[in-house]
């Protein structure tokens, strides 16, 4: 299923209701007064965010979204039935931006729902108007129109770690590993042209696309995922040990700085991956390099010496310690 991270949309509220103009006939009062109801209101539109939605995939194909119309008064001084509402859900890290006025919606808490476009009001019947001076009221009003407007839906990621790194330094691999994911895994460069998303004991892990140099400046693919990198609480910075190590922690981290300084401020955890392509003493050397850069790094070599479980188990800790 192809992952949609942006699209536009039109969404309309409800307009409300015709007021009518009717009159009372009785029995023993062929010409009682007015009886005509006013409209009821127009549905109101409510945005929604879901934890179990990780893409706009499910908007696809429809573009064009309608509360229900209010309901037209009634005779006997009944009002019109109010329009149902509209509920749209998206998931979290969703911004929702009204092209008219600019004006952004970011949805960042599971369950939250938001008012994003009022309903109109209904019409005045012609009782409405009943008066001492006008006891025979002919008036009525339409209903108003609803709130209506086209809006550019961005999905900004809002995982709970996000895996970072070159273009084959085995994060679908590992997030395979450690969740549930059926990510694509090749043996080229930019094997995931899109971001892998899985479930670990409840926390959100996203494979980001590889990063390379020039990313923050649009090269590879790196430019249009760089934004998903940014609603993630901490980055697993996976390094082959077939790579330079630190060329590649420093090219990636520089990246990460150029495009956002806010992404050097959250907590990192350094993996090093394919352990059987360097001996024991070359491994010790580059995890002590690592480890004198930054205290917040943890250096964990895969597969052979720490096993997928201590792996899963090492993030689960830092990530309830991070909420």
């Amino acid at each position: 299923m192809a992952f949609i991270d942006e699209l536009k949309l039109h969404i309309s509220a409800g307009n409300g209701g015709n007021g009518v103009t009717r009159f009372r006939h009785e029995k023993s009062k062929p010409n009682a007064g007015p009886s005509g109801g006013d409209g009821g209101r127009g549905g109101d539109v409510f945005v929604i965010s879901s934890r179990e939605m990780h893409s706009l995939v499910q908007y696809k194909n429809k573009k064009s979204f309608f509360a229900e119309k209010g309901g037209d008064g009634m005779k006997n001084s009944l009002h019109g039935k109010n329009g149902s509402p509209l509920t749209l859900s998206f998931p979290l890290g969703t911004v929702i931006k009204n092209l008219e006025t600019g004006e952004e919606i970011s949805i960042e808490k599971d369950g939250e729902k938001i008012l994003l476009l009022k309903g109109g009001i209904g019409g005045y019947g012609n009782e409405h108007f009943k008066s001492s001076t006008n006891r025979t009221p002919k008036e009525s009003t339409s209903g108003k129109k609803g709130q209506e407007a086209d809006f550019f839906i961005e999905l900004r990621l809002f995982a709970d770690i996000g895996l970072i790194g070159f273009p084959n330094a085995g994060k679908t691999s590992f997030l395979n590993m450690l969740t549930n994911a059926k990510g694509l895994v090749g043996s080229y460069q930019f094997t995931t042209l899109e971001p892998n998303l899985g479930n670990l004991h409840g926390f959100i892990v996203a494979d980001i696309p590889g990063l390379i140099e020039g990313a923050s400046k649009g090269k590879g693919l790196g430019h249009a995922f760089l934004r998903h990198i940014r609603r993630t609480k901490m980055l697993a910075h996976l390094i082959s040990l077939e790579e330079d190590v630190m060329s590649a922690y420093k090219t990636v981290r520089s990246e990460l700085n150029k495009y956002d300084k806010i992404l050097s401020d959250k907590d990192e955890v350094v993996i090093l991956t394919k352990k059987d392509t360097v001996d024991e003493k070359t491994l010790i050397s580059k995890m002590k390099k690592i480890k004198k850069l930054n205290p917040k790094i943890f250096a964990l070599s895969l597969y052979d010496d720490v096993s997928s479980k201590e792996v899963s188990d090492g993030l689960v800790k830092l990530l309830r310690k991070a909420d």
